[in-house]
C-alpha cells in the first residue's frame, strides 16, 4: 500500500510551482535556481537509479553507470516498494510519452 505523501504548506507551494512548468528549458532554470548543483545531482541519479531498477538492472549495472553507492540504490529500491508510487506514476506517463 502507497504512503501518504508528505505535504506541508511549504511543500505545497513547492508542488504547485512545480506545476507550473511549461518546457524542459523552464524547468532546468527554476531547479538550477531552488537546488544545489549537488542536491541536482542527487535527485537526478536517484531517478535514474529507479528506471533502471524498475527495468531489473543488477546494482553492479547501476553502480556502473550511476555513480550511485549501493546504500543509495537499496533506498530507491525501498521506495519503490514501498513508498507513495510517484516513481511508477512518472515512468508510466513517460513510456506512454514516448511510444
Amino acid at each position: 500500500m502507497p504512503q501518504k505523501p508528505i505535504t506541508d504548506s511549504n511543500m505545497d507551494f513547492l508542488y504547485e510551482a512545480v506545476l507550473e512548468l511549461e518546457s524542459k528549458d523552464e524547468a532546468a532554470r527554476f531547479f538550477e535556481d531552488l537546488c544545489t548543483i549537488n542536491e541536482l545531482k542527487s535527485l537526478s541519479q536517484r531517478i535514474v537509479v529507479a528506471k533502471m531498477l524498475t527495468q531489473h538492472c543488477v546494482y553492479s549495472d547501476i553502480v556502473a553507470k550511476t555513480g550511485a553507492s549501493t546504500a543509495t540504490i537499496s533506498r530507491v529500491n525501498r521506495s519503490l516498494s514501498y513508498g507513495a508510487g510517484g516513481y511508477d506514476d512518472i515512468f508510466e506517463r513517460l513510456d506512454r510519452k514516448a511510444k
